[in-house]
């Protein structure tokens, strides 16, 4: 290896330099204005745990919530053929989840999960509840969503005074998103969070055609998941994934205004998987950015990006 010119260690002493200080300016940030991530994975796409843990701290989250997968059951979805567990696309199940939230008690908190009509699903999701898990989810399986086998984990949410997430896909993840109201009148103490294509795709009154899962352009107030949001109490938004940050920015005029109304409603998820943690590889800065940008003031902000999922959490998160 050659010698350094005096040049090139002056550049990279800089580099270093502007590293350590952005770092330092966002542990400043999050000290001042914490924020809560309900949306984050384990082993996410072999994302190592030390690089989970820096990227989180990149972004200014200061409390994380890990969502594990179910169990690796190679069955077909619905529509597409994809196996119909999340640990088919490359995340940590409940014991990564559990493991890293006890290593790192002050910063990270995990949920339980399983294959939503697996025989043993509520006897394995119970099993790390009473362990300490503070949600159960991500579910994201190839079921309706007012099946029987969903309508016992909506139950055991209930039991457990925990909120269930759920991934909404057209076709592919629980299903029958129009029959939703149905469950949230039949179990009303349960907390349901929406999340992913279909649920962020209805907030527009004119979106008829669900195979079209990342809409675009203007949003008319009044679709499904804006009177869901309105209707009933017991639903909350989770704003990650790129769905989330196409509805946020699709219609900015739109934006503003469902912030407004939903504005005790709606938390922040990443569910992004890059390490970087800032910058425009990294959709979830991209979507808290979006959320100070367009929140309607800063009281509105705080509450997305901390105060509901604090509250919401109660005395489960520290």
């Amino acid at each position: 290896m050659g010698q350094w010119s005096r040049r090139g260690f002056l550049v990279a002493s800089m580099s270093s330099f502007a590293v350590a200080m952005t770092a330092f300016s966002r542990a400043a940030d999050a000290a001042a204005e914490p924020i809560i991530d309900i949306h984050q994975h384990t082993n996410y796409r072999a994302r190592t745990a030390e690089q989970l843990i820096a990227h989180q701290r990149a972004m200014g989250v200061t409390q994380t919530i890990l969502l594990p997968a179910g169990s690796a059951v190679k069955r077909p979805s619905t529509a597409d053929g994809k196996h119909n567990t999340l640990g088919g696309v490359g995340a940590g199940g409940n014991d990564t989840a559990l493991t890293m939230a006890r290593q790192h008690s002050k910063e990270f908190f995990f949920g339980a999960n399983e294959v939503t009509d697996l025989p043993e699903a509520r006897a394995e999701i119970a099993k790390f509840l009473d362990m300490g898990a503070i949600i159960i989810g991500e579910q994201k399986f190839g079921i309706e969503c007012d099946s029987a086998e969903s309508q016992i984990l909506y139950k055991l949410a209930g039991e457990y005074r925990v909120p269930i997430l759920m991934h909404f896909q057209h076709g592919t993840y629980n299903l029958g998103f129009e029959r939703l109201h149905k469950m949230l009148e039949k179990f009303p103490q349960t907390t349901f969070i929406g999340h992913a294509q279909t649920f962020w795709a209805n907030i527009d009154k004119n979106h008829t055609d669900q195979t079209v899962l990342y809409p675009k352009g203007k949003v008319t107030p009044g679709g499904l998941t804006d009177r869901y949001l309105a209707d009933y109490p017991n639903v909350f938004a989770d704003m990650s994934a790129g769905s989330g940050l196409n509805a946020l920015t699709r219609d900015e005029d739109h934006t503003r205004g469902f912030l407004d109304r939903h504005q005790n409603k709606i938390l922040f998820g990443s569910d992004c998987d890059d390490r970087v943690g800032m910058g425009a590889t990294c959709q979830g800065s991209q979507t808290i950015a979006a959320v100070r940008n367009f929140a309607p003031n800063k009281a509105a902000e705080r509450k997305i990006l901390f105060g509901n999922a604090k509250k919401l959490f109660a005395d489960r998160l520290l």
